[in-house]
């Protein structure tokens, strides 16, 4: 009664196989990106933009990268956190040497190098798979987080070791350094997710995703029908490793401001956005940012529950919050593993045939 195709007839061919082929579901997305541009810049606090909206965004692009390689790609991987280490120094580096050039400019400069860091570590992808993939992305992870610590050219020689983003402004706003606004670091986040979102899309349903989902789902007769392992697997790792390259260059320089890499970047981070993935949903780009929103919402919820409202102490609700992540990735893992986003689309299905018997 409430959400129903019909009457809602398509012409063509490119109607019918458009993102969003019902109009309740179009009209529902651009109300949410009108919502997300329009109103939420103009209301935004430093609370909620430090809190929730600003590293919601950034994990969000992280975990849609992650998703396209192991979820629509089958290539598991543990490194993302030194892939974000990656692209958040290649921004450091680029915008001590090339102050006059833009900061979003370096930023893109940093995920195509992270793209090439991610090839890179990619190549043995095309002789082992699975568990032991998986041991030498884990080493991947290890040996960037150590390099990016040993090798002072990296942080500039500083003493402390700390990269810090210097002051950029676009357009007359700062959006890095300290005076930067929370609508300033809110919108820049904003864009780079939606276009990597508008981009994912479109390479999931075209040829580089189907390319992709058939590696995932058997290589041999993938490779049979005449997919080349080696340009999907490697397309995989580079468009991956670039979104995730732009999460860790806006975690440090919009985000953060100022990072170590064994603190900010270290293997935590990558397991945050694997579960992130997990929980949202494998091989799905809705899912990116469902479990990219829950997670982060979830230690803020606890937060001012358990603490503000009950009063535990800090370090007991940060153990709760383990326990019940490890539960969820359980849960889902066990009942649904295709996490949040088969969940959302069970539920629109329910909803197209109400009040009728499914």
């Amino acid at each position: 009664m409430l959400y129903r195709e019909a009457g809602d007839f398509k012409t063509s061919y490119r109607d019918d196989s458009q993102t969003f082929p019902l109009r309740l579901d179009r009209w529902g997305y651009y109300l949410i990106l009108a919502v997300a541009f329009l109103v939420i810049p103009f209301v935004i606090t430093d609370y909620w933009a430090n809190s929730v909206l600003v590293p919601f965004l950034i994990y969000a692009i992280a975990a849609l990268g992650l998703n396209i390689l192991v979820g629509y790609a089958g290539q598991v991987s543990l490194g993302t956190g030194g892939f974000m280490a990656v692209g958040a120094y290649a921004t450091y580096k680029l915008s001590t040497a090339f102050p006059e050039v833009s900061m979003l400019v370096h930023i893109l400069i940093a995920g195509a190098i992270t793209a090439v860091v991610g090839v890179v570590f990619g190549l043995p992808s095309l002789r082992i798979k699975g568990f032991y993939l998986a041991v030498a992305t884990l080493a991947a992870q290890f040996f960037l987080v150590w390099l990016f610590n040993k090798v002072p050219w990296f942080y500039n020689y500083s003493a402390s070791g700390q990269i810090t983003a210097p002051e950029r402004t676009f357009l007359g706003y700062f959006i890095t350094g300290p005076q930067t606004s929370a609508a300033a670091k809110y919108m820049v986040c904003l864009v780079f997710a939606v276009a990597v979102a508008w981009i994912a899309r479109n390479l999931t349903r075209g040829t580089a995703g189907r390319k992709w989902m058939a590696i995932r789902d058997m290589d041999i007769a993938a490779e049979i029908i005449g997919v080349n392992p080696l340009q999907a697997k490697i397309s995989a790792f580079a468009v991956s490793s670039f979104f995730i390259g732009i999460a860790g260059a806006l975690f440090f320089a919009v985000y953060l401001g100022a990072a170590e890499v064994g603190e900010s970047f270290g293997i935590n981070k990558s397991f945050l956005v694997l579960f992130m993935v997990i929980i949202g949903g494998l091989g799905s780009i809705f899912g990116s940012f469902a479990g990219a929103a829950f997670l982060v919402l979830l230690p803020v919820l606890l937060k001012n529950v358990l603490v503000g409202g009950l009063g535990w102490p800090t370090d007991l609700a940060a153990h709760f919050e383990l326990m019940i992540v490890g539960a969820l990735i359980v849960f889902f893992l066990i009942v649904e593993p295709h996490g949040l986003a088969q969940l959302w689309r069970l539920t629109k299905e329910k909803l197209r045939l109400w009040p009728f018997p499914h």
